[in-house]
């Protein structure tokens, strides 16, 4: 894939995302072995409809493509954690401050600026972001070509595609998301075997490792760890 427009590399985007992410927790028995990867023809969502769920596979494919060195979005399952977060804490804004006036053209610092929660700027932009593909492009997301697909997403970020103001951040959620679901502990349903620590040398949720964290340029020689005690 060549890189959009706007876009980093893929590999300063896997290391940036991977530093902008927090990640914490504890290893458990020391013995524990990797839970089976999560296989998204397999998976049952929990949030998306069938549409909807088309959608996020196609779009987080492209945003974190499986043709790169390391493994891609599908790969790590990414699309499951972001299903699962919708359902959580973070899609229904549960300990958010919700209420208005809400302001699209505010600064961002001042917080959120929409009475939608996550989940439901989800439910509301990608009916709208497949009716301007079909007008477009003739065809829905999902069901276009990768250059299209890119085109769509470049479209996007650059305010292209026009969204009501409550939804307009759309796609800045989603490629968080996406970050997000490739570098979070496997317990949340991304990263699937630890393969985005693996390929990016992240020890994980070690316990103890801080005779590593001085020795530049050398490759840390043990596998990572999940905070279920999983390892790679």
């Amino acid at each position: 894939m060549t890189d959009l427009p706007g876009f980093p590399s893929r590999r300063s985007f896997l290391k940036a995302s991977a530093a902008g992410v927090a990640i914490s927790g504890f290893a458990l028995a020391a013995t524990a072995q990797p839970a089976p990867p999560i296989q998204l023809d397999q998976y049952q969502p929990v949030y998306f409809s069938d549409v909807e769920w088309a959608f996020v596979l196609a779009a987080t494919a492209r945003l974190i493509p499986s043709d790169g060195e390391g493994p891609g979005a599908i790969e790590a399952a990414v699309p499951v954690f972001i299903d699962r977060e919708l359902t959580g804490d973070f899609g229904t804004a549960v300990d958010w401050y919700m209420q208005g006036p809400h302001n699209a053209a505010a600064d961002p610092l001042l917080g959120w600026q929409t009475p939608l929660t996550p989940a439901q700027i989800y439910r509301e932009a990608i009916p709208v972001v497949n009716a301007w593909c079909e007008e477009v492009h003739g065809a829905i997301f999902a069901d276009l070509a990768p250059d299209q697909q890119d085109a769509v997403l470049t479209a996007m970020q650059e305010g292209e595609v026009e969204l009501a103001p409550e939804i307009r951040d759309f796609f800045k959620i989603l490629l968080q998301n996406t970050k997000e679901g490739y570098f979070a502990d496997p317990i949340y349903g991304g990263n699937a075997g630890m393969a985005a620590w693996a390929y990016i040398g992240f020890p994980g949720a070690r316990a103890a490792y801080k005779e590593w964290v001085g020795r530049h340029n050398i490759a840390y020689p043990l596998g990572p760890v999940s905070i279920s005690g999983d390892r790679a």
